[in-house]
């Protein structure tokens, strides 16, 4: 790999944002594709493939044997609320490969007993958000039921343009929600954005279903394209 090459990948890695290293595996010539230019690029297809699977992987185009080599961002998981669901959702993405942060200011559910080796913020959101540096590769689930904790946890993940942000609460609770949010100057389209009820609907009941079904739904918002998105939700 060439060292300029080197330098710019490297550069996309520090800022969390995903890229695609294109080789011509007959005459070793490499080029460096950065996510914002996908559309643009020949390939933009199958590189738009590539990196929802987060696989490298061999391809062939106009004759040739190309290998692309995938660099995406270690996903993130903040979940609101240290709660029965959290305790199992947790450890359920970090088997995922997801680095999780457990936020609650209530010390009584933040707590290591509860969480054993996972990051805990035993702070209010406005808080604990800040520092974590969340991005479009983080997943936002909001759990605790408290709309003075849930709420502006929320409104931080719409400015941070999560690629998934979930919220616990029925429809008509939801509903509410929703109001709150856009007297607090969310738009239409924050709202929008928010998975709720959260999860896919599996028929979960007991915490550990409820965390099987909001990870199926993160993955299905990481994985799939946006047409099979709509239909999975």
């Amino acid at each position: 790999m060439k060292l300029q090459t080197l330098h710019e990948l490297n550069a996309e890695r520090a800022a969390r944002r995903p890229a695609i290293i294109v080789t011509d595996v007959a005459s070793g010539e490499q080029r460096l594709v950065k996510a914002g230019d996908f559309a643009a690029d020949p390939l933009g297809p199958e590189l738009s493939k590539q990196l929802r699977t987060g696989k490298s992987a061999m391809v062939e185009a106009s004759g040739k044997k190309l290998f692309l080599n995938v660099y995406a961002p270690t996903a993130k998981l903040v979940i609101i609320g240290a709660v029965h669901i959290s305790q199992a959702l947790a450890p359920l993405a970090r088997s995922l490969d997801y680095d999780v942060t457990v936020v609650d200011p209530r010390t009584a559910f933040a707590s290591p007993e509860r969480f054993p080796d996972v990051p805990l913020i035993a702070e209010w959101p406005d808080v604990a958000l800040p520092p974590l540096n969340i991005d479009h590769y983080t997943a936002f689930v909001a759990v605790t039921h408290d709309p003075k904790i849930d709420d502006p946890a929320l409104l931080h993940a719409f400015k941070c343009n999560c690629f998934y942000i979930g919220a616990l609460g029925s429809r008509k609770t939801h509903g509410k929600r929703a109001e709150r949010l856009r007297s607090m100057g969310a738009s239409e389209a924050d709202v929008a954005r928010i998975h709720a009820p959260i999860g896919l609907a599996i028929g979960a009941v007991s915490p550990s279903e409820i965390a099987v079904s909001i990870m199926a739904e993160i993955t299905a918002q990481l994985r799939l394209p946006p047409k099979e998105k709509e239909q999975a939700a």
